[in-house]
């Protein structure tokens, strides 16, 4: 852990089995339960977790953007939809690369961005 630092992040989840599934499916995350309604990720970049809610996060509405890096943008948008997920900004170019945005299946907006 770093001094003054971001260390944890978390996240509403609506279903956490099907967010706990796809986010290992696509990004390879294992996860530790912590009784039946928290889940805890870490060795992702930072550290978080998902609590059981009907809420989610939405840029739209003031919510933070997590935005992964990706070497092959277009694989990882086709895992995404493989995985459940829906694509709701769809690739477009920024000064540095491209991204697209992304909801998983608890309804939590991401992004993803490349600069290839």
């Amino acid at each position: 852990m770093k001094h003054e630092k971001l260390d944890y992040v978390e996240f509403a989840a609506r279903d956490l089995d099907a967010t706990k599934a796809f986010f290992n499916r696509v990004f390879n995350w294992t996860f530790t339960d912590y009784g039946e309604a928290y889940t805890a990720f870490d060795h992702q970049g930072i550290m978080g977790g998902f609590y059981q809610a009907s809420l989610a996060s939405d840029p739209s509405r003031g919510g933070a953007l997590l935005v992964f890096y990706s070497r092959n943008i277009e694989n990882t948008m086709s895992k995404i939809t493989a995985a459940g997920g829906d694509i709701v900004r769809p690739v477009f170019e920024f000064p540095g690369g491209r991204r697209f945005h992304f909801t998983e299946p608890s309804g939590n907006e991401f992004a993803v961005w490349s600069d290839q």
